[in-house]
């Protein structure tokens, strides 16, 4: 990706920096302000992205003609940036922890011109990941143990969402993704059944049940609400032998219209009766966690769920408020102090605490130096522009993540906000830091 995918008052920055020639060690933390009021919890996620980010940065010769051209910089700033490759250090919370507001999930450490260009980017992966992957927890959350596929491609907001989007949701417990693609490059499962269209281009839907099983014969999964639901589950059936005969299975049927739970309920008694008690269903068809709760509340008999739009653009949250604030410069404490957004000054650690019952019960925001009796979420990624020991795999990542889930006390594991918030505590030390920034700044 372009070095220049950025904002170019951050470029602008590095320059004023480097004329003041103020290049000393700077301390930027990446936090969510505050939760939507529809989330309970957030899922941080992107850290993979993140850090490939910084260790392949550079800026080509291309970009720098631009630059040339069209950005006002001078010939030294553009030689800065011709070799500029980030240096810095990167701690950060592991991909699929559960976190809160006020709470760093990526710190990092680098002279003030490399940290300050590196934001924009920074906020762009970390934010999209963490939005869909805390959408795509609360549908694992709902579904209850049974099968999520992201359908979402082509309603995602352009390419690189659609595919960060099936891998976030993959890391938060989805079985897996349509998106081909996705599968290539993450390895995550890809699952697909049939065109409504391939329905509609046959004779009868007989014919196009039968083309479509002798071509993909491992247990398919049929399309059956192109016309009439039920009616056409009557046909499948019928053509169950003739398929049985040549050795094929029928797999499942997808629902994709419709009131689901009636139309699921009738359709599982068509196919029980028929003695094809293993076959599944499928629904897709503007589906979110509320919907997918309240289908199983109605009692139908779904074994799966395709999610889409409302999963790739997080339609009831489409943004969260994360932000990248300097904290520290030149080892002092920094503080902004705008109304509504104050942020907390030096370097942090977040440090989470076990209640008796093996849940989590409270974090604490604090000094790095602090000394502290819990675990700390924040770990090294990446010291001097390099990375701390081998990634996680997406697999590792997501097993975590199954994890940090079971640890989360059942009062926020609902779909509507929680009576009372999770408990961050801000230390003392941390407290009276900023009453000292607050005074040296007045």
């Amino acid at each position: 990706m372009s070095a220049l995918l950025t904002d170019l008052y951050q470029i602008t920055m590095l320059q004023t920096y480097l004329d003041e020639d103020m290049t000393a060690p700077a301390v930027f933390e990446l936090f969510v302000r505050k939760l939507p009021a529809q989330r309970n919890f957030l899922v941080a996620a992107g850290m993979e992205q993140v850090l490939r980010f910084l260790e392949t940065f550079s800026f080509s010769e291309a970009e720098l003609a631009w630059l040339r051209e069209h950005g006002n910089f001078s010939s030294r700033v553009l030689e800065h940036l011709r070799t500029l490759r980030f240096k810095g250090d990167v701690d950060a919370m592991p991909e699929g922890t559960v976190f809160f507001a006020d709470e760093p999930i990526i710190r990092i450490t680098a002279p003030l011109p490399q940290a300050q260009l590196m934001e924009s980017r920074l906020l762009n992966l970390a934010h999209f990941e963490t939005l869909i992957a805390s959408k795509a927890a609360r549908a694992v959350l709902a579904a209850s143990g049974r099968r999520l596929v992201d359908f979402g491609m082509r309603r995602a907001h352009g390419a690189e969402a659609a595919l960060l989007a099936a891998r976030a949701a993959y890391l938060a417990g989805f079985d897996g993704t349509a998106t081909a693609e996705a599968g290539r490059r993450f390895g995550i499962p890809v699952f697909g059944t049939m065109a409504h269209s391939f329905v509609q281009a046959h004779a009868s839907e007989q014919a196009a049940f039968e083309a479509f099983a002798r071509v993909r014969p491992n247990r398919p999964t049929f399309l059956v609400d192109t016309y009439d639901t039920e009616a056409a589950v009557a046909k499948l059936i019928d053509v169950a032998p003739a398929l049985a005969c040549d050795g094929i299975a029928i797999g499942g049927v997808r629902l994709d219209s419709g009131d689901l739970a009636a139309h699921a309920k009738a359709v599982r008694g068509l196919l029980d009766a028929a003695g094809l008690k293993d076959v599944t269903i499928f629904a897709s068809g503007n589906l979110d966690e509320h919907r997918i709760a309240a289908l199983l509340a109605d009692a139908a008999p779904i074994d799966g769920f395709g999610v889409g739009t409302a999963l790739d653009t997080s339609s009831d949250v489409p943004a969260i408020d994360a932000v990248y604030k300097l904290q520290s410069y030149a080892g002092v404490a920094r503080r902004k102090r705008s109304e509504g957004k104050a942020t907390w000054p030096g370097i942090k650690q977040v440090v989470r605490h076990l209640g008796n019952n093996g849940c989590i019960e409270r974090d604490v925001v604090q000094l790095e130096v602090e000394p502290r009796d819990g675990e700390a979420l924040l770990r090294p990624c990446m010291r001097g522009g390099r990375r701390v020991g081998a990634a996680p795999t997406l697999e590792e990542s997501r097993a975590y993540h199954t994890r940090q889930m079971a640890l989360l006390p059942a009062a926020l594991r609902v779909l509507q906000p929680a009576r009372e918030a999770y408990r961050v505590d801000i230390s003392p030390g941390l407290r009276t830091l900023a009453r000292e920034v607050d005074a040296a700044v007045s």
